[in-house]
């Protein structure tokens, strides 16, 4: 079913709206609309023009909340450690050591009263500046180690530069101060150090000296008089000779220098090491007052964007807002007891809907039995608040027909209990549904006699599906379960051609109520053929004829100048189309799909009995398989293949099941152009 709803306008001192979201709006369910539209009739309206102002801290405490959680990483990356005698392999890191901790500065005492005080209970004052004052913590805490960061960077550059040239057991301040000599650190590929070697150094003036080398490269110094530098530069340029440069930096050999920015280097993720130590430690220490801060900062942030639907209106000197939207009967009836007590807050319920610019939501309320079936309302679209809730009728017609095709008291039950478990368990509705399925096959294995493919073992209540015949004039020997399913179907369809007319004439289609193939005009005729064929059936020859000739003829006219009939019912001015040949054509065409579709949709419910029929077959060559005529059957064979066709025709039965829902129920009746009630609180 569908709560009824109220219409809502609230108003009260423009400063006092967050009072009224937070103790009254936040506590009842509301769906909000935009009060500028809603409101066209009212003179002076202006939009609530605010700037949240809570929303750079909430941004800046969600930020905090998750380094909380663990996405902030401290500590030194791994593969950074290392010792003096790796240096000369290689690149490397700095030696792991926990360093000297700086103290954590004291909380305030305000911080203090906040974690004692619980979650709850803060100001949004003290939510707000417990995020200011941790946040200026946490920056300086940043800053330093940006800073220690940078300059560990530097010195793995340079440490970088002078790796290379480990091999050079020379003082690198001495080299880098000569006068006369110019020297040049550098890189050669092997092919162009090769060459170089054979063909040009012993015919320059320089002296070069090799250091490390790799599969690519051959680190060297080479010297040079100073008046030749700039010649033999060039030549060794002209060989692909890469530059290093080296600052100023180093003392001792490169070994020593490696040595001393190691130690240095070491020193500084120290306190790196230090830092992020206290970072994590003001964070933990404040995490209760950060959590409370960041709760109080989403409630107020989400109530601040109320505005946005709110409008303001002055009345002499004072402002005031409004607030407009959607409640249930029984929380509206609540809500304005309250307001009793408010006598800053007013409430105003318009009751002709008529007067209301959006169309009431839909809130669906349904037995819990029936919940798990909303699942596929929401499929095919929420129903409109006029319209039949069709929970109920889908969840009951859907069981049945489930149960019918799948007859199994064995494999029924299996299916309620495992399906009953699986709900407990995780709350899926489509488990539920499984479960009331299992129940109605349960049942119908009863009437069927069949229990695991078993028809033996119990005898049934009602028939056999595969052997049940009976005998119809002009037919002959027919299935009985066809002739049930087919006679179920056609109950079903009346009944929806029923409640089509319901829903038309509570949203006033005069020609879907009266005239259409699903309105009063169709269940004449559908109704009328479903008393002849039974009457023939029956033997009742002469009455049969008379209901045939008298509402056969009839009902089909006025299904045919439906659209005739509508205008003259709404009293329009125009009654017959201009185009009368094209009219008369397209309604010929028209009755005969409508006939067409009559017949299809009716024998549509046949596959109802023949699952119920294939269900038996199935089982029945399971069993053939597993040696059950020889009175051994061989058990295993049984449970696989009860197993399987479970599985496998449980699947095939939810969908056609389904899809008869959808296309020969829904189809008739449902509109499902409703819009879902969403609250405030819970609209994202």
């Amino acid at each position: 079913m569908i709560e009824k709803m109220k219409f809502l306008s609230i108003t009260g001192p423009k400063d006092d709206i967050d009072r009224v979201v937070e103790q009254y709006l936040s506590k009842y369910e509301i769906q909000l609309e935009n009060a500028l539209s809603e409101l066209k009739t009212v003179a002076s309206l202006r939009p609530y023009l605010e700037i949240n102002p809570y929303k750079a801290e909430l941004q800046t405490a969600e930020t905090l909340m998750k380094e909380i959680d663990g996405t902030a990483e401290a500590g030194v990356p791994a593969g950074k450690t290392g010792s003096g005698a790796d240096a000369t392999a290689g690149k490397t890191g700095t030696a792991a050591g926990t360093g000297e901790k700086q103290k954590q500065s004291g909380k305030p005492d305000r911080m203090l009263k906040i974690q004692l005080e619980g979650a709850g209970q803060i100001s949004v004052e003290d939510a707000v500046n417990t995020i200011h004052s941790l946040d200026e913590q946490l920056k300086s805490l940043r800053a330093k180690k940006e800073a220690l960061e940078k300059q560990a960077s530097d010195m793995e550059q340079s440490m970088d530069r002078v790796i290379p040239f480990t091999d050079l057991n020379y003082d690198l301040k001495d080299i880098l101060h000569f006068q006369y000599i110019k020297f040049r650190f550098g890189r050669m590929t092997h092919e162009y150090y090769n060459k170089f070697m054979d063909y040009v150094y012993d015919t320059i003036d320089t002296v070069v000296h090799k250091c490390q080398e790799d599969a690519e490269y051959v680190w060297l110094v080479y010297f040079v008089p100073e008046p030749l530098c700039d010649k033999i530069d060039a030549i060794y340029a002209s060989l692909h000779f890469e530059r290093f440069f080296l600052p100023d930096e180093y003392e001792g050999t490169p070994v020593d220098a490696t040595h001393e920015l190691e130690h240095q280097l070491s020193g500084v993720y120290e306190e790196i090491r230090g830092i992020d130590e206290q970072f994590q430690k003001a964070l933990a220490a404040q995490a209760d007052s950060l959590r409370a801060a960041c709760r109080k900062l989403e409630t107020y942030s989400r109530n601040f964007d109320v505005r946005r639907l709110a409008a303001c209106t002055k009345d002499k000197d004072h402002t005031f807002y409004i607030l407009c939207g959607w409640m249930s009967e029984t929380d509206a009836k609540a809500f304005r007891k309250e307001l009793e007590e408010d006598d800053k807050t007013f409430c105003f319920v318009e009751e002709d809907h008529g007067n209301i610019m959006s169309k009431p939501p839909t809130k669906l309320k349904n037995p819990k039995l029936f919940k798990p079936f909303e699942m596929f309302i929401r499929m095919y679209g929420l129903p409109s608040y006029e319209e039949i809730d069709p929970t109920v009728i889908l969840g009951l017609t859907y069981s049945f027909l489930f149960g019918f095709m799948f007859g199994d008291a064995g494999q029924g039950l299996c299916l309620m209990l495992g399906g009953y478990l699986l709900y407990r368990a995780k709350k899926m509705n489509l488990a539920a549904i499984i479960s009331c399925c299992g129940f109605f096959s349960t049942i119908f294995g009863f009437l069927f006699g069949s229990v695991f493919g078993f028809e033996n073992i119990i005898q049934p209540l009602w028939l056999h599906p595969k052997t049940a015949m009976t005998n119809l004039p002009f037919v002959g020997n027919l299935n009985t379960v066809f002739i049930v399913a087919i006679a179920m179907g056609m109950g079903i369809v009346l009944m929806t051609m029923v409640l089509n007319v319901i829903n038309s004439l509570r949203s006033h289609d005069t020609e879907k109520a009266f005239f259409d193939t699903n309105g009063i005009a169709g269940i004449v005729f559908y109704g009328a053929l479903a008393v002849t064929i039974i009457l023939y059936m029956s033997g009742h020859t002469l009455p049969a004829t008379a209901v045939l000739i008298v509402m056969f003829v009839l009902p089909l006219l006025v299904i045919f100048f439906k659209e005739p009939l509508t205008a003259l019912a709404e009293k329009h001015a125009k009654i017959m189309p201009e185009e009368k040949g094209m009219f008369f054509v397209q309604g010929v065409f028209e009755l005969f799909e409508v006939c067409l579709s009559y017949f299809s949709n009716t024998l549509s419910f046949v596959r109802v009995g023949a699952f119920a029929v294939s269900h038996a077959a199935m089982m029945e060559v399971v069993l053939m398989l597993a040696g059950a005529e020889a009175g051994t059957p061989n058990w295993l064979v049984v449970v696989l293949g009860n197993l399987f066709v479970c599985g496998m025709e449980g699947l095939i039965v939810g969908i056609q099941v389904l899809r008869l829902e959808y296309y020969e129920l829904f189809s008739r009746f449902y509109r499902g152009t409703g819009r879902e009630f969403k609250p405030y609180g819970r609209q994202n």
